[in-house]
């Protein structure tokens, strides 16, 4: 057993059994849905299928982030228990969270000096940021120490590509990450945005394609653009999927074909309830190991 603990936020959007497969500890964000408030649990307190047909029937969702005394609270008993901390957040491209992780641990080093809390910002979201998580379990079970994972994940961290397309462009319009005019005529037009995100962990916008095949196919040409060993790419893909299943297996499907030496199936997990806040229904999204991210 190390003598830290693993942690991250619920925003990684890996399932529970795979968290506890992998002993990562999680801290849930919060979400409101017409004025409900629930936890971002990984599906427990409102299934995702529920979720999604209910923004898709114009449900109104608001998101807030883990705040420093819940971090206060969540980080205290593992420093009680003599155990150091890697924690790694949410992108800061997204959220405040990092700060407040920040601002918590350092009130805790304070009050338990002899303990290490290291705070990492992923500049990634769902299940890149997960796939990040769990090369960092990996590290972390081949016997690497707490600060030494801290600097991989440091130095590694934009190695991590996240690519995003959309069938559905409401919440993306409502978010402000496209406008309402390229909104309503991408809806008419069958217009599909790709996305990834920067090296300051922001979503960017970086085409507009269309019919939805080609931008199944154009998402995995950019994986074959940026992963490291090209088509050889010997890692694990994540991908996932905001109530458009059939659309992910499509994507996973095709990235299997093209890469031959992947390290096992793709697996597919659905964008959790924060991240889906804001993307809403008909979004997949394509996680890999590459080339650093530069802009």
């Amino acid at each position: 057993m190390s003598d830290y603990i693993l942690s991250c936020c619920s925003t990684a959007d890996l399932s529970a059994e795979h968290f506890a497969a992998r002993d990562i500890h999680y801290v849930c964000f919060h979400f409101s849905m017409d004025g409900q408030q629930y936890a971002d649990d990984l599906g427990k307190s409102i299934p995702f299928e529920e979720f999604y047909k209910k923004m898709a029937g114009g449900a109104d969702t608001k998101t807030s982030q883990v705040n420093t005394q819940e971090f206060i609270d969540y980080f205290t008993p593992f420093l009680e228990k003599g155990q150091d901390i890697v924690h790694v957040s949410l992108s800061t491209g997204l959220s405040g969270a990092y700060n407040s992780a920040c601002v918590a641990a350092e009130q805790l080093r304070e009050q338990y000096p002899e303990r290490k809390i290291y705070i990492v910002d992923s500049l990634g979201a769902s299940s890149g940021y997960g796939l990040l998580m769990d090369k960092l379990a990996d590290l972390r079970d081949g016997g690497i120490d707490a600060a030494s994972l801290y600097e991989w994940a440091q130095a590694h961290r934009l190695e991590l590509h996240h690519w995003f397309f959309s069938t559905d462009l409401t919440f993306y319009v409502k978010g402000g990450r496209i406008s309402k005019a390229s909104g309503m005529v991408g809806t008419v037009l069958g217009i599909c945005p790709l996305l990834n995100m920067d090296n300051l962990g922001r979503l960017i916008p970086r085409a507009k394609i269309r019919p939805k095949k080609r931008v199944i196919e154009e998402i995995v040409n950019r994986m074959e653009e940026h992963a490291q060993g090209g088509r050889d790419y010997a890692g694990k893909c994540y991908i996932s999927q905001s109530a458009c299943l059939e659309d992910a297996r499509a994507v996973a499907a095709l990235v299997e074909e093209r890469f031959p030496r992947l390290d096992g199936r793709v697996e597919i997990n659905y964008v959790g309830t924060t991240i889906g806040s804001h993307t809403g229904p008909g979004t997949v999204a394509l996680f890999f190991w590459g080339d650093e991210r530069k802009n």
